[in-house]
């Protein structure tokens, strides 16, 4: 079985829906705990580790085989206590990033631009995508960009709004003034959106860039590590 851990239930269906789709026979089990992300965003996300060892203690003892985390802030602490649940941890944006990584294939650096509508995101997601660039043995330009006011119409229940204001984020790359030499989208790569939640943005965007985004192949990688 595997166990997803969320920030936000928003995500249940979505993931239910991943998994009849691709998964058919996968069982899921859905733990959410909101308060791991206002705790995170406020005191840091190592905060609230001693947390979510709880959880993922429980969730082992409840017969998880493997436990996906899909909130970005707070993946990268959740996979360090992998080896203390023991049971694989994964955080379910890696697979993006590797993917990320790879794009531009003979272009070193890749340059990058990491979309997040929550600041405490971008810089866990930035980690992340140098993290998988050292292991693959290539250099990466990253250019992080806030999608400013997006959040508060996920908090109010706005789903158009919320997909609406990031697609606006990613074409309105163009133009900023980046880090390292990254100024646009017409000369970013790749563009990478930070959060699980903003996936279906990414039909909603103009840019001939290619948009990745973490459900699709996050859930690939725990339900292999998950039915292995």
């Amino acid at each position: 079985m595997l166990t997803l851990l969320h920030t936000s239930p928003v995500h249940v269906p979505v993931f239910d829906v991943l998994r009849d789709r691709e998964h058919p026979g996968l069982g899921l089990r859905h733990l959410v705990y909101e308060e791991l992300l206002a705790r995170a965003r406020s005191g840091g996300p190592g905060a609230v580790g001693p947390e979510i060892a709880t959880v993922l203690a429980e969730a082992v003892a409840d017969g998880a085989t493997a436990v996906l985390c899909t909130c970005s802030t707070i993946g990268g602490t959740a996979e360090s206590y992998a080896a203390q649940a023991g049971v694989p941890v994964l955080r379910v944006d890696r697979p993006m990033a590797a993917a990320a990584v790879a794009a531009a294939p003979g272009r070193d650096p890749v340059r990058i631009a990491v979309v997040a509508a929550l600041h405490s995101t971008l810089a866990p997601t930035a980690d992340l995508i140098r993290e998988e660039a050292d292991a693959a043995g290539r250099q990466v330009h990253i250019l992080t960009v806030p999608a400013e006011g997006a959040w508060k119409y996920f908090e109010d229940g706005d789903r158009d709004g919320y997909l609406d204001a990031v697609a606006e984020t990613v074409d309105g790359i163009d133009g900023i003034d980046g880090v390292d030499g990254v100024a646009g989208v017409d000369e970013v790569d790749v563009v990478v959106l930070a959060q699980a939640s903003m996936a279906d943005a990414a039909a909603r965007t103009r840019t001939a860039v290619p948009v990745l985004s973490s459900p699709v192949p996050g859930l690939r990688a725990a339900a292999a590590v998950a039915l292995r």
